[in-house]
């Protein structure tokens, strides 16, 4: 009746499968035969709805007891292909998502193994390069960050008794009102441990290891560490993952052993994501979606998990687009990313730095992730701080990205300390590439002396139609160290000639009337030029993601924004931002 009803009513389809929903959850001894007769049944239902809740359930039990059944291929393949193409939110169906996870371990169990996955996940995508259909990519990595944190579950402690990373990173020492015997479950899995203190030949260190019926965290005890732990979180905000798992020698060497079931599931679901990596149009909208690190902890402090899933932040590393390769960063300021996660010293990091010598690998001589960062200036002075020594140490070793970044440090002046700067230039001078770098950079620093030793003219306009390349080659053949004026209107120059616009150390007044000037020109400019007075973008390609980094230059007294992609809310930040500016221009623009 349900398949020849003329009525177009979800519930004709529907009612049928909530009533066979309900008899199965009344039916427990149902052999293998009746099993597979109820599913081809009720399979032509299922083209237009998706199972109820108990059904996924009886679906679910069906993938595990007969993962080599055909029904698993013939009938459940178009039905989870339904939901991860038309499903909005697996939270409020948690069983679909159950189901759709059960399903591709079993396809995972057949003799093919993770090829019928793959070429599962390729009918999904389609032959086209696009995907058309947009929910399927998240679908399927909501179904894996659910199977991977379900392999961490034993690991994992309830709300109540997880202790909270403050706790982790001072050693467990404060006082809370938090249940007794709490179960500390990142490091060892040795059952037979019981809670012991281990005094060393010094008596200020210490070794606690707090029993837990299934891991055990082991963690060295330091006065003066503690001290300045305590020092450095003075609020009661909770610390940055990566310090938690840093703080101390033994928790930077945690061991996580998992079920060997476990180890199955997560292997499967690593595979797919990096599968799902190797998608080009799908891999912007991947590195969204893990950008945030959406996994627990357990996992970041799982060798295996953080070593598998380094193909995946290769693939967003090698990727040009900004979008893919600025989610290395973290997602917001205070936090770490992938970049410290896989940085030397990092919890994932096994590679002695390789990897993160890849984050920042030049690509046609320009730093793909360093370009992605607006703030290069505080972008060097985060590793000036943090990863100092394995900068050097890989610089050492003649990777040329480590050698770049170095000479960087040293041309913007982020490294204020003259041993340390000798340090650096010793390093430098003791590869051939490194000293190659480091004369060019004199030989830099000497002509810029020079120029402005000389002075040179104060106003300067280039012809029309003049491109980046003719300006670089006019500015490093004359002297203009008294440069204060320069107009670049109706010429074709574009952002990558603002590597040579930075260079003029007293340049007041900047025209850039009709060119291909865009965000990320604005970017730099606005952190070396903070001087500049005037600046004129009429009917250049900039946008809000530009033009909001435009207020760290307190100078600017004059700004034209005519004919660009000015919002509203962003003209009135920079308003609040700028104090000094009396004259704007946002005709035609959304301002306006």
């Amino acid at each position: 009746m349900a398949l020849t009803s003329p009525l177009q009513d979800d519930s004709i389809h529907q009612a049928p499968l909530e009533i066979v929903s309900k008899l199965l959850s009344e039916s427990i001894n149902l052999t293998t035969q009746e099993h597979e007769s109820i599913i081809v049944a009720i399979a032509p239902l299922l083209e237009n709805n998706h199972p109820p809740p108990d059904l996924c359930e009886f679906f679910c039990k069906h993938c595990r007891e007969r993962p080599r059944s055909m029904v698993v291929i013939e009938v459940f393949t178009p039905v989870v292909q339904r939901i991860l193409k038309h499903n909005m939110d697996f939270g409020k169906c948690p069983r679909l998502r159950l189901f759709t996870q059960e399903y591709i371990l079993a396809l995972n169990e057949l003799n093919a193994g993770m090829e019928v996955v793959k070429k599962f996940i390729h009918s999904m995508h389609g032959p086209t390069a696009n995907c058309p259909h947009p929910r399927v990519l998240p679908n399927l990595v909501a179904v894996c960050l659910a199977a991977i944190y379900s392999c961490y579950e034993e690991f994992i402690n309830s709300r109540d008794n997880s202790p909270s990373l403050k706790e982790i990173r001072n050693g467990c020492q404060q006082q809370c009102d938090r249940k007794p015997n709490i179960p500390l479950r990142l490091l060892h899995t040795n059952p037979d441990l019981v809670s012991q203190e281990v005094t060393s030949a010094d008596s200020r260190h210490k070794t606690v290891i707090v029993t837990s019926n299934e891991v055990h965290v082991e963690v060295e005890r330091n006065n003066t560490v503690n001290q300045k732990l305590k020092a450095n979180t003075g609020n009661d905000s909770e610390p940055n993952l990566i310090d938690c798992l840093l703080i101390s020698p033994a928790c930077s060497t945690m061991s996580i052993e998992l079920s060997p079931q476990a180890e199955r599931v997560l292997e499967c679901y690593v595979e797919i994501l990096k599968i799902l990596s190797d998608y080009d149009d799908w891999r912007p909208a991947l590195a969204s979606l893990l950008q945030p690190i959406p996994f627990p902890k357990e996992a970041l402090a799982h060798e295996t998990f953080t070593k598998e899933l380094k193909y995946v932040i290769q693939r967003f590393a090698e990727d040009p687009r900004q979008e893919v390769h600025s989610c290395l960063l973290s997602v917001r300021a205070g936090k770490d990313g992938w970049f410290q996660l896989y940085s030397p010293g990092g919890v994932a990091c096994d590679d002695d730095g390789e990897l993160f010598a890849s984050m920042v690998r030049v690509c046609n001589n320009v730093h793909i992730l360093m370009g992605s960062c607006y703030k290069t200036k505080k972008f060097l002075l985060s590793l000036a701080e943090n990863k100092l020594g394995p900068c050097m140490l890989l610089a050492l070793r003649g990777n040329q990205t480590m050698v770049e970044i170095l000479c960087l440090m040293l041309e913007y002046n982020i490294i204020e300390n003259n041993d340390t700067q000798l340090q650096i230039i010793s390093t430098l001078e003791s590869t051939d590439v490194g000293k190659r770098m480091y004369e060019q950079l004199c030989d830099r620093q000497r002509e810029l002396k020079e120029l402005q030793r000389k002075g040179g003219p104060t106003r300067l306009t280039l012809p029309s139609k003049s491109t980046d390349a003719d300006l670089a080659r006019l500015l490093s053949s004359g002297s203009f160290g008294n440069l204060e004026n320069l107009s670049l209107a109706f010429t074709n120059v574009t952002s990558a000639c603002a590597e040579q616009l930075i260079k003029l150390p007293s340049l007041k007044q900047l025209n850039l009337w009709s060119t291909q000037f865009g965000d990320a020109g604005l970017r730099v400019l606005s952190e070396h030029l903070t001087t500049l007075q005037v600046l004129n973008l009429c009917e250049t390609p900039v946008t809000d993601a530009g033009l909001l980094a435009l207020s760290s230059m307190k100078s600017l007294c004059s700004l034209n924004m005519n004919s660009t992609k000015l919002s509203a809310d962003t003209y009135e930040d920079l308003k609040a931002k700028l104090p000094n500016l009396k004259e704007v221009d946002v005709r035609y623009t959304e301002a306006w």
